[in-house]
This record gives C-alpha cells, sequence and structure tokens, in this order.
C-alpha cells in the first residue's frame, strides 16, 4: 500500500471550499491594494527601480532575520518560530495543490517526508505563538501593549495550527494508516479518539479548520498582521537606490546622500498630527505602514525613559492614522485600531538621538517623521515652543543660536596666539569650533584643549574667528528647512573664499551636517577624535604617566549611532598610560542620550519629564566606579557637567571632554 493522502475526504463536492478560498484572497488582495496605494498617494513623486542588490539585502532580512535578532535574542527566536512555522505549514498548502491539480507528486517517501515536514512546521509555529502569549501576558514584558488585536490575532492564529493537529488527528484515528506514525503529533492525538467518532466528525472539523484558515488570510490586510507584507516591502525599499538614513557598519565606509524627497503634499485633520506641505518617501510611509508595534522603539527611547509624552510607536502610528484618513476613501481599514491623535507638543520631546532607529526591526527613523512633523510646524508657525522660537531667531539674525552677537565666536581665542584664515593663507586644516564651543563658557575648554594639541602635534592650522558661520545644524533638527539651507549656502560660500579644503570640527553635530548634509561640499571633514586617533597611531602624541585612571565614556548620539564611531575615541583613551576604561551598562549602539540633540539644548526645563535624561546618565557613570566621565561633544560636555552638580557628585565623578583628558596626559 503506497502512502498517500485523498485531500478531500469525505468531504464531497469541493466547489464551496474554492469559492471562499477564492473570496479570502480576494479580499487578501484588495487589502494589500489599499495599502500600496497609500504609499503612493502619500508619496507620489517616489519612485522604485528595479534592484539586484535591494533584493538580496530583503531576502537575508527576512530569511535570517537579523534584524529581529538583535539586541533581543529570545525575542528574535520566538519570531523565528512563528515565521519559519508560518512558511513551512504555507509551503505544504501549496504543495497540497500542486498535488492534487497539476501533478501528483505526494506518494511513496515524498508523501511521508510531507507528512514530517507539517507535523513540525505545525509545532515550530504553536511553540512560538505559546511562546508570544507568554512574553506578553504571563511575563509581561513591559514595552509590549495588551490591546484586544494584541490576544484576537495569536489566539486565531492557535485556533488555525490547534485545529490542525486534531484535524490530521481524527483522520488518522478514522483511516489508520500504518504510515500514520510519520504525523506523531497527529497519531497521539489519534490515540484519545475512537475509530466511529473520528469518521462522523471529521467533515465537521475539516470545514472548521478551512474556515478559521481562510478568515485569518482574508484579514492580515486589516490587522497588524499586514506587517508579513509590508516589512519585506519596506527591506526592500530600505536597501534600495531610493536611500537610506540607517548609518553604515563603520565610518569608512561610504556614507549615502540625503533622502531625494518628493513633492507630496499630506496633510490630516486640524488639531490632529500630520504632515502639511512635507514630502514623504515611499520608503518612510511603508515603514510606517510596516509597525508592528512591537515597542523595542519605547524601550530604547530615552525620551520615554525619563517619563516625557513621546512614544516612538505612538507618534507613528498617530502618523499613519493620519495619512489612512487623508488618502483613503474608506477610512483607517484596520478595523481594531484605535490611536488617538497625538498633540503639537509631542514631536519636540525627540532628542533625535537615532536610537529607535538603531532597534527597530524594520529599519524604522521615527526621529525623521518627528523632523517632517517639525517642518510643518514651524512653516504653520503654531506649536514651536517659546525658548525655540527665539533660539531659531538669534540663529537668523547672530549666526548663533546662544548670543545676540556674531563677535563673541572669537573670544576664547584671544591672546592665545590662535592663527584667524584669511585669503591666500595656506594651512593644513580649518578649525571649525562651532557655535557652543566657541561661546559656552564650559565648552570653549574644549576649543583651547584641542588648540594645544595640534601645536603640540606640529600641525598648520586656523580658525575662522568672528567670521566662522553656523553650520545650521540646529535648524535642520528643528524642521526650520529654509534657514538651514541659508546657512549651508553661508557656509559653502566662505569656504570657497577662503579655499578650505579639509575641516575638523568640535561637535558631533557640525560633523554630520558637514559630512551628511552638505551634498555638493568641496571639502573633507573629520570629527576631532579621528585626528586624536591618527595622532596616537602616527606617534604625533607622547603621554606621559598618570597614574591611575579609571575612566568611562559616554558616546555622543551624533557621532556614535549616526556616524558609527564607535572605537576611535576608546582607542585614544586606551593608549594613555595608566587610564583604564569602563564600558557603562549603555554603550556604544546601546548608548544613552545626555538630552541635548534634537534643538532641546537651547528649550530649558519646557519639556523636562519625570527626570533629566543627563542625570540618567550620570548615575549609569556613577555606578561604574569610574573617577572620570569622558565625552567628545560640547552639548554632552554641558548636560553631564550640569546634572552632575545637580546630583551633588562633583566629589565622586568628574566629567571632561576626551581633548581635556589627552592634553593633560601628555608630556
Amino acid at each position: 500500500m503506497t502512502p498517500e493522502r485523498e485531500i478531500f475526504w469525505r468531504i464531497g463536492e469541493a466547489w464551496l471550499f474554492y469559492v471562499l478560498a477564492a473570496l479570502a484572497v480576494a479580499l487578501f488582495t484588495a487589502g494589500v491594494a489599499l495599502h500600496v496605494s497609500l504609499w503612493l498617494k502619500s508619496a507620489p513623486k517616489g519612485k522604485v527601480a528595479f534592484s539586484g542588490q535591494a533584493l538580496k539585502g530583503m531576502i537575508l532580512d527576512v530569511l535570517l532575520g537579523l534584524r529581529v535578532l538583535k539586541g533581543e535574542v529570545t525575542a528574535g527566536i520566538m519570531h523565528s518560530f512563528i515565521f519559519w512555522g508560518f512558511v513551512i505549514l504555507s509551503i505544504g498548502t501549496s504543495l497540497l495543490l500542486i498535488h492534487e491539480h497539476l501533478y501528483p507528486f505526494l506518494k511513496g517517501k515524498s508523501h511521508l517526508v510531507f507528512e514530517l515536514s507539517m507535523e513540525l512546521g505545525g509545532l515550530i509555529l504553536l511553540a512560538g505563538i505559546i511562546w508570544a502569549m507568554v512574553r506578553r501576558y504571563i511575563q509581561r514584558v513591559a514595552r509590549l501593549e495588551r490591546r484586544v488585536e494584541d490576544a484576537l490575532v495569536p489566539l486565531w492564529l492557535l485556533l488555525v495550527v490547534g485545529s490542525g493537529f486534531i484535524l490530521e488527528g481524527v483522520r488518522l484515528a478514522s483511516q489508520q494508516p500504518p504510515w500514520g506514525h510519520w504525523s506523531f503529533a497527529g497519531s497521539w492525538v489519534a490515540g484519545l479518539v475512537s475509530a466511529s467518532a473520528a469518521e462522523s466528525a471529521y467533515p465537521y472539523l475539516w470545514w472548521g479548520h478551512a474556515l478559521l484558515s481562510l478568515g485569518f488570510i482574508a484579514v492580515i490586510p486589516f490587522t497588524k498582521l499586514f506587517h508579513v507584507v509590508g516589512a519585506p516591502a519596506t527591506y526592500y525599499l530600505h536597501h534600495s537606490t531610493e536611500g537610506s538614513r540607517v548609518p553604515s557598519p563603520s565610518f569608512q565606509d561610504p556614507v549615502e546622500a540625503p533622502l531625494n524627497l518628493n513633492e507630496a503634499a499630506v496633510t490630516a485633520g486640524e488639531g490632529e498630527l500630520g504632515f502639511g506641505e512635507t514630502p514623504l518617501s515611499i520608503r518612510e510611509v511603508a515603514f510606517y505602514d510596516s509597525c508592528m508595534r512591537c515597542g523595542r522603539c519605547v524601550q530604547a527611547c530615552p525620551s520615554t525613559g525619563a517619563g516625557e509624552p513621546f512614544a516612538p510607536r505612538d507618534f507613528i502610528q498617530a502618523t499613519l492614522r493620519a495619512l489612512w484618513q487623508k488618502h483613503s476613501s474608506v477610512g483607517d481599514i484596520r478595523f481594531l485600531t484605535k490611536d488617538a491623535p497625538i498633540a503639537n507638543d509631542v514631536p519636540w520631546y525627540c532628542t533625535t538621538c537615532a536610537a529607535c532607529l538603531e532597534v527597530c526591526p524594520v529599519y524604522g527613523a521615527t526621529f525623521e517623521a518627528v523632523s517632517k512633523k517639525r517642518t510643518e510646524l514651524v512653516m504653520e508657525g503654531t506649536g514651536v515652543p517659546d525658548l525655540m522660537n527665539q533660539t531659531l531667531e538669534r540663529l537668523f539674525n547672530y549666526d548663533n543660536p546662544w548670543v545676540s552677537s556674531k563677535r563673541e565666536k572669537a573670544i576664547w581665542a584671544k591672546d592665545l596666539g590662535i592663527p584667524a584664515l584669511s585669503k591666500g593663507k595656506e594651512v593644513d586644516l580649518c578649525y571649525f569650533v562651532g557655535c557652543t564651543t566657541s561661546i559656552d563658557a564650559r565648552a570653549q575648554a574644549i576649543a583651547k584643549s584641542f588648540s594645544s594639541i595640534l601645536k603640540r602635534a606640529g600641525v598648520s592650522f586656523g580658525i575662522l574667528g568672528e567670521k566662522e558661520p553656523c553650520c545650521g545644524d540646529i535648524a535642520r533638527v528643528v524642521g526650520e528647512v529654509g534657514l538651514f539651507e541659508e546657512k549651508r549656502a553661508n557656509c559653502l560660500d566662505l569656504f570657497g573664499q577662503y579655499d578650505i579644503r579639509e575641516v575638523v570640527t568640535s561637535s558631533p553635530h557640525c560633523f554630520h551636517a558637514f559630512l551628511n548634509e552638505y551634498p555638493d561640499k568641496s571639502f573633507s571633514v573629520r570629527h576631532y577624535s579621528l585626528l586624536l586617533r591618527e595622532f596616537v597611531r602616527d606617534g604625533r602624541l607622547k603621554f606621559k604617566k598618570n597614574g591611575k585612571l579609571r575612566v568611562t565614556y559616554h558616546d555622543p548620539c551624533y557621532l556614535g549611532r549616526h556616524n558609527r564611531i564607535f572605537e576611535e575615541p576608546r582607542e585614544v583613551i586606551r593608549s594613555i598610560p595608566g587610564a583604564t576604561l569602563i564600558e557603562m551598562g549603555h554603550h556604544g549602539p546601546d548608548s544613552l542620550c545626555c538630552g541635548a540633540g534634537g534643538g532641546r539644548m537651547w528649550q530649558g526645563k519646557e519639556l523636562d519629564g519625570e527626570v533629566r535624561m543627563s542625570e540618567i546618565r550620570v548615575r549609569e557613570a556613577r555606578a561604574t566606579g569610574a573617577e572620570i566621565l569622558i565625552t567628545a561633544c560640547p552639548l554632552c560636555l554641558i548636560m553631564l557637567e550640569d546634572a552632575l552638580k545637580t546630583l551633588g557628585l562633583e566629589k565622586e565623578l568628574k566629567v571632561m571632554d576626551l581633548n581635556e583628558l589627552v592634553l593633560q596626559s601628555l608630556e
């Protein structure tokens, strides 16, 4: 007797099943079409070209699940169980259809392998579903929501899988084939049912399982399960030539150009979060629509962690809701989703630190969506914090966000013998000091220390002094696009006049702007930490023995996560005799934000939460037992030192810039 299976055993006419299957596929297709329509209407100028490299990247992301595994292996394995279980069962169902209508090949050994594979696929999927529900409802993982949809979807899938095992067991109990043990789980179920009861119950169980399965397929686009379609599309768009703002693996890798934004105009209802005249790319809209609400961004967000009202997941969901309301005649088709709009003051809490992007399984850069919302608010002139308005006015009138004067940028260098650049004067590099380092009394120590180091290293350099313009980065991150473009043009014009070819910056924010937001620049740019690393490797800096120093290092967001410069400052620290680097719990890509980014440095206490981000960071530094907390950003230096004083920890910990540590360690 040859092992095989009769698909429609005791079912009679199968035409009704195919009618229902066609209806389920039609609903699924219509739902997906509505999603794609939303993408195209939200970004009508967006283009998607075929890319073999993008296709390869998408396949690797989908099959290997590295983004899901990143940072949380247990959640990644759980997701892999659900994914691969679902894939195996889907492939098995397709093979059955081929066997039934095209070519009957599931006979003999192939049938036995098929039965075994379906059992394993079902058990893997069952394990993944149960694991997911345990994490959400028993372990109660904090980042996971517990809405009706969050329970309904896995329970439905659990019924599909469970009824499949019961159906197989009933079939085996009734037919009792000699090869039944190959379906080992079904065989166990068969032992619980009599042959007569199994035979009479089988048709009802078959139709029940069929209806559950077809219904599940039909509702996928109308629930958060749409991510099974949306996520692969987002992966492809991320890897495509449309552009991606995910940092490259290392600083030495080519830096991608900024996104080419189309001219779409998206609006939402008055008083709700939406996009006014802010253009979107298809990649961005696809990301919004692929968000699974997993909460990893919420867990990583420093604003949420400080008890502030901003949460990346909520922001994205509200943004997506606004897009559905604007571009879909039927509104939001996700019938279980009820996301409330977000107040206009919420986007200003985001520090643009990119922690959300670092952990998002679908490469979601929520801070980019925040920047677009800020652009809308700035254009409308509504919802912009008072201090931010004042800051932008100073930036426009006086070329810096700090004071009502252009001359104060040069005061720090008075009587230090630091050469000012002039036309026709050739130097090795231009030291672009930056607004904060030039003006803030504490941050000026960075400029003085680095200038001394450059002299000791024998570098011919100059500064622009009171002629130094603002790079415009603060205008960019708060959404004042026109002002940023003006400042960029001013910088490029001045650099051209002085024939500046090589620039080194104090601030990671200036570095990031020059490197990533100045596409037509004719100069190269480095952050000073890269230059210090070069001096150390070339032996141009000679260190003395300081005794033993316990040091911890704080990664600035725009140096680390945004531009992947993690190891270079650490290499400098380790090169200092007697210095021991002790890492904080959050370091490298997982570093915590000081709270100054995204323009928040200039918003005072308008946006305070339950606790200040800088205080959280200082406490973490203190817990390492280090004597010195080192950073490489003027904003971080100011914020961390202020938090140190607020907490009254000046006697236990000292905050220093990397330049200050290097200078005090030189012979």
